[in-house]
């Protein structure tokens, strides 16, 4: 292809052949609700069964010798799916996600950062939402095992359970809620500031 040639949509969008079937899309229930982020393998599956619809494409083109098929961002069930609501996991990528990537006493997000027991585990300290928080190695070996105000720290917010619909794990909705990726259909589902 020459430099002045017009570039296909694919390479107008920076996705090669196999990333555009592997992109992210939101599934929404019938109502509205999320309920999964799939591929848009899947999602066309779904679509050409007529069980989803497509809210918002991505402007990629997916094509096959016989069609060519926008690539969907966000489809929603032409049926509601009943599922029951999981319980939301406690791990290390899900309490980063809920501090933000950032010390829950300094601040500080440009450091590594590791869990802390607010209520230290040698004082019967529950491995629970309400006492794991993120901190940086500089400010759990400052606190060791002491309450934080015993070694004259202070958390920068009360840490606890984020309340949210968990179809999609905390880390992948924070962060397209963030970015603003699906905002619009992921803002009435959060229940609570984190």
């Amino acid at each position: 292809m020459s430099q002045g040639a017009c570039s296909s949509p694919l390479e107008r969008n920076e996705f090669t052949y196999g990333s555009v079937l592997d992109a992210q899309v939101l599934v929404l229930n019938q109502t509205y609700e999320p309920l999964n982020v799939t591929t848009v393998r899947r999602a066309l599956r779904l679509i050409e069964r007529s069980k989803a619809e497509v809210l918002e494409r991505n402007g990629a083109v997916v094509r096959s010798p016989s069609v060519a098929v926008e690539a969907p961002t966000v489809v929603r069930m032409l049926y509601r799916v009943k599922r029951p609501l999981p319980q939301l996991k406690l791990t290390r990528r899900a309490v980063f996600a809920r501090d933000d990537h950032s010390c829950q006493y300094c601040g500080r997000s440009d450091v590594p950062l590791t869990i802390d027991h607010v209520i230290p585990r040698s004082r019967q300290g529950a491995t629970s939402w309400g006492n794991v928080v993120a901190s940086c190695i500089r400010c759990n070996n400052l606190k060791g095992d002491r309450l934080p105000r015993e070694a004259g720290l202070r958390l920068r917010k009360v840490p606890r359970c984020p309340q949210y619909t968990p179809y999609i794990s905390l880390p992948m909705f924070l962060s397209a809620q963030r970015a603003g990726k699906w905002r619009e259909y992921l803002d009435p589902w959060m229940k609570c500031d984190l």
